[in-house]
């Protein structure tokens, strides 16, 4: 199978940081699906592991999470799918990666891809939807179809992982949200996906946030945190309020949170998959049902640029996009030359 690689760990400015490859093809697994994967979507995660991850010419390395694609087989223990049916998901961080033919995915991770998309739109929903849900519903407890009376305060509105999140609180709760943004194209850009109101995450939050004519803030879900924002937080977060963190923050000062009994959560989207954990199949659960938002015109994908092919020059490409903040919405490719 064609696959994009790399046998030795070089700079992504370096021409040879992504090579084209061909691999033997995988062999599924009692719990995998083997996937032919037809889009990618590139997200930060790939360059973070392009940093880490070593590699030899005897065991090369496939990046790439975000696929979406067609079941080619099925493993001996698979009851969720079977050839032919059209899949999307986000992989996991130790088996080869989706910028290849051929992938295999184990089942219980794998989402019903969305009808109403093509791949190359529904390629670039997985990871960003896995995350966002996740910290609502499974770490903030955010209650569905319920009264809450309460605000959610989401950072970094404009982003990938927010843009869902604002999304998905818009549809699935009464949450009044509030999204930070900097610029008018990110104000414009969070109002259109469904945020209440704004606020400039550049200037202290919590003043401008006391201004605002909504309910308390039960819910801060960041994506960047650091101590000066971490200070806006305890001021302006509601007793009994949680705070859920997916950035990798310098160690905070959690004392000034003791006293409103403040809870903090993280979220992991390969936590999941990486410890196997009994819960692992609810990923499978959490895509199908975005799907079933995303049909039903309730949730809209974030793609933005098209960049063409999966070969080594184009991903490479992308990752340099995405690697000095060029890109805007999701960075998609789509099929393989021939």
């Amino acid at each position: 199978m064609k696959a994009v690689g790399y046998t030795e760990r070089r700079p992504i400015e370096d021409p040879d940081s992504l090579r084209d490859l061909v691999l033997p093809d995988p062999t599924p697994g009692p719990h995998d699906v083997l996937v032919r994967v037809a889009a990618v979507a590139v997200n930060p995660r790939d360059l973070k592991s392009h940093r880490v991850q070593d590699a030899t010419p005897d065991k090369p390395v496939v990046l790439g999470y975000d696929a979406s694609g067609t079941v080619e087989a099925v493993g001996a223990a698979v009851t969720r799918f079977r050839p032919g049916d059209a899949v999307y998901y986000a992989g996991v961080l130790n088996r080869l990666g989706s910028n290849a033919e051929l992938q295999l995915v184990d089942e219980r991770i794998v989402g019903r891809k969305p009808a109403s998309l093509d791949h190359a739109a529904a390629a670039s929903l997985p990871l960003t939807s896995l995350t966002a849900f996740e910290m609502l519903f499974d770490r903030l407890m955010v209650p569905r179809d319920t009264q809450t009376g309460s605000a959610l305060l989401m950072t970094g509105g404009a982003g990938g992982v927010p843009s869902i999140a604002i999304q998905l609180a818009r549809a699935l709760t009464d949450l009044v949200v509030i999204a930070s943004a900097s610029r008018p194209e990110s104000e414009a850009w969070v109002r259109d996906l469904g945020a209440h109101a704004v606020v400039d995450h550049t200037k202290p939050l919590a003043e401008q946030v006391r201004r605002l004519d909504v309910p308390p803030v039960g819910y801060v879900f960041s994506t960047y945190t650091d101590p000066a924002v971490w200070a806006e937080f305890a001021k302006l977060i509601a007793p009994q309020g949680r705070i859920g963190l997916i950035d990798d923050p310098e160690p905070l000062d959690l004392r000034p949170l003791k006293f409103k009994c403040v809870s903090i959560h993280w979220e992991a989207m390969f936590t999941r998959p990486t410890f196997a954990t009994p819960d692992m199949a609810r990923q499978h659960e959490i895509l199908c049902e975005v799907a079933d938002l995303v049909d039903a015109g309730r949730v809209r994908p974030t793609q933005g640029q098209h960049f063409g092919t999966i070969n080594a020059a184009n991903l490479r490409r992308a990752h340099l996009a995405l690697s000095q903040g060029r890109a805007i919405g999701k960075i998609v490719l789509a099929g393989f030359d021939q």
